[in-house]
């Protein structure tokens, strides 16, 4: 599935706040582990690549248990070079937190992780950082995978049958309902012996529809091996598609949010580029995006 975990990492402890997942990613698919700092040639000081070396020498050594780790510092712009190095090894997954600190040996890491996300063919874990203790592994025991109905959303379940599978992980598929229409004043009357359907029927067909949708992507995973698979419709009114699977995941503890980052627009669809960047801003679960 995945042969190595690229790790970009500015120097900050908030970049830091990925190392938890990838230890724990790293031990569960035996995996080698390479720590990635990029000098910019805008902020670079003469002792530069010797203290990002020794920087990144210091990371490696947390790895306990897991001998394969080697450490890169190269030169250039860190969002390029990160999606350069990547895209040379397709099986290589990308892990790198969503905010860091600007300065001196240090990027924006937002900007960078959001140039990543936008670049990059390679699937890309993106952790928004907590400020908690970067040490150990981290425990995850739920994976969320929010679904729109279209068949490039579904190209996430072989990659959730496979992490599931090595991390013992309940599945939890999301399809978020969001409505476009709303109820008219006054019903509407037929017009020559057509029958009309209002708001709430066509939102009971809609619900019904998508119900029914779930119920064989769970049969389907199912079907592949893995037995603790539910599923979940959520109307998503009030807080939009992202707002619906970030409101759930609050609910839960240890949730990993698997997504692809693009699919179809529509009634009971949505864009899910636009909400896998919200839900990468926003949720405070590490999220697993791919691009189909």
């Amino acid at each position: 599935m995945y042969r190595k975990i690229l790790i970009p990492l500015d120097g900050s402890t908030l970049s830091e706040g990925v190392l938890p997942y990838v230890r724990l990613l790293a031990r569960a698919f035996r995996i080698p582990v390479e720590l990635l700092h990029v000098d910019d040639p805008a902020r670079l000081t003469p002792l530069a690549p010797v203290q990002s070396r020794q920087y990144l020498e210091k990371v490696a050594a947390s790895f306990s248990g897991i001998t394969d780790v080697t450490c890169t510092v190269e030169l250039g712009n860190p969002a390029g070079k990160i999606v350069e190095l990547a895209a040379a090894q397709p099986d290589t997954l990308i892990a790198m937190a969503t905010h860091g600190y600007s300065g001196l040996q240090r990027w924006l890491l937002g900007s960078v992780a959001e140039k990543v996300l936008h670049s990059a063919t390679n699937h890309l874990l993106l952790v928004r950082p907590t400020g908690r203790e970067t040490s150990g592994e981290a425990r995850l025991s739920t994976v969320l995978v929010p679904l729109d109905g279209s068949e490039l959303a579904e190209k996430v379940l072989p990659t959730v049958t496979g992490v599931a599978s090595r991390l013992r992980l309940q599945v939890v598929l999301v399809r978020v309902l969001v409505r476009i229409f709303f109820e008219p004043p006054e019903p509407v009357l037929p017009v020559f012996g057509t029958h009309i359907p209002n708001q709430r029927e066509i939102w009971a067909e809609a619900s019904s529809a998508a119900t029914k949708y779930l119920n064989e992507k769970v049969q389907q995973l199912r079907a592949e091996g893995l037995a603790d698979v539910s599923s979940v419709l959520i109307d998503g009114s009030a807080e939009g598609a992202a707002g619906g699977i970030i409101d759930l995941a609050r609910k839960t503890p240890d949730n990993l949010v698997a997504m692809s980052t693009h699919g179809k627009s529509g009634f009971g669809r949505w864009v899910i580029g636009s909400v896998a960047e919200r839900m990468v801003r926003h949720s405070s679960d590490p999220v697993l995006v791919i691009r189909p």
